[in-house]
């Protein structure tokens, strides 16, 4: 049988470490979220303006979001806000900071798609029901974003927890470097400690996101 270099794992702490590494991507992901989801709100409701000023900076903030790498934006937070602002934050802070600039560019373009995807005459029937705008907007548009909007989030989510495994790069000690602590730390007496320990890390990141997945394609069966 080949050796997969799970050994490794049952040694000492190194399992706890790696749950303990994991719950500090969950921990950065989930503050992430619970930022960016009301200003990824407003921030789609911006977009629908008609306002050629107001969408022309609203495309330009997602352009930027969207083209430039996470890593990118990590390393100009945390290296570059120190050196030339001289702004001392952790990584962990820099991490959130990031991720929150990301989602709400994300989780607003959503909103405004969710929001622009409902037919013009939804609001002529309310109109012609003799709803006020208010009414409208609570009774027929909103349930219906909101039923739209709820899967499509709930992927932007998963898509977040995954992307945390950026941080160890600007030295946050999450579970991928966690692992990669104890594959130096075991390079000697278990060289094949990489497969195992990489392995463990990516079985832990689909036990965490697997659920949510299975949540959203509920969702979206349920409203389709």
């Amino acid at each position: 049988m080949p050796d997969l270099g799970l050994e490794v794992l049952f040694k000492g702490t190194n399992f706890i470490r790696l749950l303990g590494g994991l719950g500090v991507a969950l921990w950065i992901s989930l503050l992430s979220i619970i930022i960016s989801i009301p200003l990824g709100t407003v921030f789609g409701i911006v977009m629908t303006s008609k306002n050629k000023i107001v969408k022309a900076i609203c495309r330009f903030y997602l352009e930027v979001v969207r083209i430039m790498p996470q890593l990118v934006l990590l390393f100009i937070v945390f290296f570059g806000s120190t050196r030339v602002f001289g702004i001392n934050i952790s990584a962990e802070i820099a991490s959130v900071i990031v991720f929150t600039f990301w989602g709400v560019a994300e989780m607003g373009d959503l909103v405004r798609g969710a929001i622009t995807s409902i037919p013009k005459h939804q609001y002529e029937s309310g109109a012609a029901l003799g709803l006020s705008v208010p009414q409208i907007y609570y009774n027929i548009i909103v349930p219906q974003t909101i039923r739209r909007l709820i899967p499509l989030s709930i992927n932007l989510i998963t898509r977040m927890i995954k992307t945390t495994s950026l941080i160890m790069m600007i030295g946050v000690v999450e579970v991928l470097k966690v692992g990669q602590q104890i594959i130096e730390a075991n390079r000697m007496t278990s060289p094949n400690a990489a497969f195992g320990v990489f392995g463990t890390v990516m079985l832990l990141y689909f036990i965490a996101c697997w659920p949510i997945s299975m949540l959203a394609r509920y969702l979206e069966r349920k409203w389709a």
